[in-house]
């Protein structure tokens, strides 16, 4: 399978090699959601935390006698029922929670998730990206690319760019990411990924 390889212009000026590992795969919804679910599951804190009865500061003392004060009974003035008392029944922090998800069927939800992206269009190969760290020259290179405008865009290299980094950071919803970071979920995400291709070829090895 091959694809158009562009330069920053948008002009093809050549092609790259898909490997059938990868994006000849037939993508599952039913995987993919699962994939996504614990990708999302993982990245929530999970510290919410609330004090019990016990807990709460304040006097276990009785605050006044049991009858013939036309009040209502009370045992104490951390009871639930009091304001600043006790949270009944509330979030309890127990530690860190992680969902399992292993290596092999993370590495397997990217490749269905990258042919998925392939099928619909929203992959694009550049021989490179050479900007210089001003927005505008960002800006001109996205739109060349037919990137303009869309709500979540990813720029996958296969090293650290500073200069583009800055480039972009006032550009809503574009992203840089490297080649080894990526996931599935981030590809689903996307509207369009714009891939180096050293970066194609980084992806590549992780199925060799």
């Amino acid at each position: 399978m091959q694809a158009q390889l562009l330069d920053v212009k948008g002009k093809e000026v050549g092609k790259v090699e898909l490997k059938d590992a990868i994006f000849g795969l037939k993508p599952q919804k039913t995987f993919l959601h699962e994939f996504v679910t614990v990708f999302l599951a993982n990245q929530r804190q999970n510290t919410a935390n609330t004090k019990s009865k016990a807990e709460v500061s304040g006097s276990g003392r009785k605050p006044w006698k049991q009858k013939h004060t036309g009040r209502a009974r009370a045992g104490d003035t951390r009871s639930p029922l009091w304001r600043h008392g006790g949270i009944v029944f509330g979030p309890r922090y127990t530690g860190p929670k992680r969902l399992d998800f292993s290596r092999q069927k993370s590495r397997l939800a990217l490749a269905q998730a990258l042919a998925a992206r392939q099928a619909d269009g929203g992959l694009v190969y550049v021989d490179a990206i050479a900007v210089s760290g001003k927005t505008k020259d960002a800006a001109e290179f996205l739109k060349a690319l037919g990137c303009e405008g869309l709500k979540r865009v990813t720029l996958v290299l296969d090293q650290p760019d500073a200069k583009l980094k800055q480039a972009v950071r006032n550009i809503p919803g574009v992203a840089v990411l490297l080649a080894g970071d990526l996931n599935a979920y981030v590809v689903l995400a996307s509207r369009k990924l714009v891939v180096t291709k050293p970066a194609l070829e980084k992806l590549a090895a992780r199925w060799n």
